[in-house]
């Protein structure tokens, strides 16, 4: 069958970005399907295309996906407006391709919301069969982080999030609380299926050549976080823990932040103003973001991966970050600061630490076991690897998104998947 896949921030293993629709997508193709992906241009990714664009795309085939990249590029340190003019382009776009093109089947992934609006086309204006990715509750999230407060704009966002969930024959939710906000809109239960982000063994199973960023010492415990540096991360609890480290005379750990984002120029900034950097004798390094081959690689030398968000409940059990599996699929302990259904993993499974949001003492208490315990510290390492095994297999998970997206066969669900508990 032909899948006509949209993801606005479609990326390569090439490129710093998640994978989740790349491997997806190769899944679809192994299992005998034919995928065209529509996508644009994401700062930090890599769609594999690298000819002209010609009428504002260009179009090729990339390890078997036939990639159609618009020429629109998009950063996470763009202004509002601009990301959202950004997103209205890349849907009305979507939705002049989902109209002409041949297929049998279209998938689009959110974020952003209006990815759905190909789909909602597709589906009743082409008969075709619509499967909708939730990876983010819109406008839950943007609206509790108080980033979109007009009343008109979330009423807007909250009709065309309806939209997409009825018009949708099935849904993908990546974690328990998105299942659950999707059931709340009045979706079946029969036609949602969790299928979370999974543990690439292929690249972070490899250490490559490990590595260290310069600042950091060979003894040194080092905590990593690969990511966005934006308002929903919340790095500034990083920083607050450092503080906390200074006034306990800890320099033999160092907080690594790899990335980009809109607030990194102000989380340097302040590194610098409060002698946080490890320039002036802190713990903090900040560093470009790097390639998967070139990530693997630092996830060999780290030894903790940091899960950090903003405290906003919405986040707790309504978001599936790529970071946590890539790096227990490393066999990196994971510090993680919200509560929700990682924390309840991460306690239940002994992978990491879990410590209370906005509690920077708590932060630094768990930073100096992990220096001061290397032994306990690697035994939680071999616990994440054997979570990420069990658990988080991106085959496993693969096969259950292919049933479910062509044929409706919904995956088994361990339990406590199923819900907050």
């Amino acid at each position: 069958m032909k899948v006509l896949y949209f993801h606005q921030h479609f990326s390569t293993p090439s490129g710093s970005a998640g994978t989740r629709s790349y491997e997806m997508a190769r899944r679809l193709i192994d299992a005998g399907h034919q995928v065209t992906m529509v996508c644009g241009s994401y700062h930090g990714g890599q769609t594999g295309l690298d000819g002209p664009f010609r009428r504002g795309r260009r179009e090729g085939t990339v390890d078997g996906i036939q990639v159609l990249e618009f020429d629109l590029a998009y950063a996470n340190a763009d202004s509002f407006l601009k990301r959202a003019g950004l997103f209205l382009l890349f849907a009305l776009r979507s939705v002049a391709v989902a109209l002409t093109r041949r297929y049998d089947v279209v998938f689009a992934t959110s974020t952003p919301l209006t990815a759905g609006l190909p789909g909602i086309v597709a589906r009743w204006l082409r008969g075709k069969t619509f499967v909708f990715e939730v990876r983010d509750l819109w406008p839950e999230l943007p609206k509790a982080m108080g980033v979109i407060r007009n009343p008109l704009v979330l009423t807007l966002m909250s009709g065309l999030e309806w939209a997409s969930y009825h018009s949708a024959q099935r849904l993908v939710a990546l974690s328990p609380g998105m299942a659950e906000g999707i059931r709340r809109r009045g979706i079946a239960d029969e036609r949602i299926a969790m299928i979370p982000n999974g543990c690439d063994f292929r690249i972070f199973g490899n250490a490559g050549s490990p590595w260290r960023p310069e600042g950091v010492g060979e003894a040194d415990l080092m905590a990593i976080f690969t990511g966005t540096h934006g308002l929903a991360n919340g790095l500034d609890a990083v920083l607050d823990a450092a503080a906390e480290l200074r006034r306990r005379g800890r320099h033999d750990i160092k907080l690594v932040l790899v990335g980009q984002g809109m607030r990194k120029p102000a989380l340097l900034e302040r590194a610098r103003r409060e002698k946080l950097d490890a320039a002036q004798g802190g713990a903090m390094v900040f560093h470009d973001p790097v390639g998967k081959a070139d990530l693997a690689g630092l996830m060999a030398a780290a030894d903790l991966g940091m899960q950090i968000l903003a405290n906003v409940p919405a986040f707790y059990y309504g978001t599936s970050p790529n970071k946590f599996f890539d790096y227990i699929s490393a066999g990196l302990p994971v510090l993680n600061n919200y509560p929700g259904w990682l924390a309840s993993m991460i306690e239940a499974s002994g992978c990491g630490f879990a410590v209370p949001p906005d509690d920077a003492a708590a932060f630094a208490d768990a930073l100096e076991a992990a220096a001061d315990d290397r032994a306990a510290l690697a035994a939680r390492g071999e616990a994440a690897l054997a979570l990420a095994r069990a658990r988080f297999d991106r085959d496993a998970l693969g096969r259950d998104f292919v049933g479910w997206v062509m044929e409706g066969r919904a995956p088994a669900r361990p339990a406590e998947e199923s819900g907050h508990d």
